[in-house]
């Protein structure tokens, strides 16, 4: 009796699926048209025009290159912009991808170029949801930041494998100051936004690299940040939680390395090379704290690092085990 009431409950779910016109799989082309089904064979051309037709849970894929436009996304869904082509999203005056889910949807975005053409907002915006991965994207030349997260509650971001260059009101290998950041971070009181940063580039920023405000913790790890006009990475929140963790990474040829500009703000860095920036290595302000782990302290080794900076700055050293 079990077994046929689970048959029957199928059916019927299916039936709502195909009655409620989504598809868990829809399509995107180049040479699309939103009045389709979006069916492998008759695939609509943008993200807005395909998110309608696909249930929550499903995926949007890319059939071939094509620029499919910006996309607010209200429910859990995975956005590949497919392997080795170029699935795009190209903006002016807007943010390129705003993710305003619920508080239980996980949404993955993989495979894209996002291109601000130098007068978009923020790349991606993550506003809510429970969960953001972003994978193997190419994010660039927006005004504000590469990827915003600016959350209400609780959440949590993976950004992995990605490449975010040239964000901020001016190109951060061409000016002296300026507004905008790769990646920014915050959430309001009593809930920490929650980052991970893997295995990514982030080039030519016009005030920081990584920023986390009030309420956020981020993780970058084996990463590059270059160019980076003011910080590399930057600890300034005001209230709860303001902590960036660097390991195995490199941070290069910008202003200062690492900064922490508030009380209860921490920087902790190890196994990750500081090298040629205008300003000065650990950079702790108004009461931050940078954190170098490591005992070694000859020549330029500070704690587990390598410095390559003319100003090193005063950091807290660690051993790895307290």
């Amino acid at each position: 009796m079990r077994k046929i009431n689970a048959f029957v409950f199928a059916i019927v779910l299916s039936a709502a699926t195909l009655m409620s016109g989504q598809a868990t799989r829809t399509w995107v082309s180049g040479v699309g048209d939103d009045a389709n089904p979006c069916s492998r064979t008759a695939p609509c051309k943008t993200w807005a025009g395909a998110i309608s037709k696909t249930a929550p849970n499903g995926e949007i894929d890319a059939l071939d290159p094509g620029g499919f436009g910006a996309l607010t996304i209200t429910k859990p869904i995975t956005l590949d912009g497919g392997g080795g082509q170029v699935g795009s999203t190209l903006v002016s005056g807007t943010n390129g991808i705003v993710v305003a889910a619920g508080p239980t949807d996980v949404v993955i975005i993989r495979n894209l170029r996002i291109n601000g053409i130098r007068s978009g907002l923020n790349g991606i915006s993550f506003i809510s949801g429970k969960e953001l991965s972003i994978e193997n994207c190419y994010i660039f030349d927006f005004l504000t930041n590469g990827i915003n997260i600016s959350l209400n509650a609780a959440g949590t971001a993976h950004i992995v494998n990605s490449l975010i260059k040239n964000v901020g009101n001016c190109v951060g290998g061409a000016c002296t100051t300026g507004n905008g950041n790769g990646i920014f971070a915050t959430s309001s009181n009593g809930n920490t936004a929650m980052v991970t940063v893997y295995n990514t580039q982030i080039i030519g920023s016009a005030n920081n690299g990584v920023e986390a405000g009030s309420n956020s913790r981020i993780i970058v790890d084996r990463s590059l940040i270059s160019a980076s006009v003011n910080n590399g990475v930057l600890a300034d929140g005001t209230a709860g939680t303001c902590n960036i963790g660097v390991d195995n990474s490199d941070i290069l040829y910008g202003g200062n390395g690492t900064s922490a500009s508030n009380s209860g703000c921490f920087v902790n860095v190890s196994h990750t090379t500081i090298a040629y920036n205008s300003g000065t290595a650990y950079n702790p302000t108004n009461s931050g704290s940078v954190i170098a782990y490591g005992t070694g302290t000859t020549g330029n080794v500070i704690g587990s690092n390598l410095i390559h900076d003319n100003t090193v700055g005063t950091p807290t050293k660690m051993n790895p085990l307290q």
